[in-house]
């Protein structure tokens, strides 16, 4: 436990802030990760720390798109173009799905059915 005092602003942006000083010198570990935070009305905080996010490697990958198995079982396609590019848009998502199926077809076919 260490004793201090918190300060909480809100940002132009309307994102919150909260700052923690210590009163006393503590030697400890620094470390940053991501959190929740919970503000309570009476001021008492609450933060937990959140799972890492573990990332699975594409399956294969596109010019704009790759295809990933989460480790939750689920197929995640996902496709990314710059907005200044949105008159190919149609064109670009249709052309890389279809050869994107045409991918996870040939694979399926050549493991005899089973998973990607």
């Amino acid at each position: 436990m260490i004793e201090g005092s918190m300060s909480f602003d809100e940002l132009d942006n309307g994102l919150h802030t909260a700052d923690f000083l210590a009163y006393e010198r503590v030697e400890m570990e620094a470390y940053a990760g991501q959190f929740k935070v919970q503000v309570m009305r009476g001021g008492d905080v609450y933060m937990t720390e959140l799972p890492k996010r573990i990332r699975q490697k594409p399956l294969f990958r596109q010019d704009n798109s790759s295809l990933s198995l989460g480790r939750d079982g689920m197929y995640y396609y996902v496709f990314r173009l710059p907005q200044a590019e949105v008159d190919n848009l149609p064109a670009k998502l249709v052309k890389e799905a279809r050869e994107a199926a045409a991918k996870v077809q040939a694979t399926i076919l050549k493991k005899g059915g089973k998973h990607v």
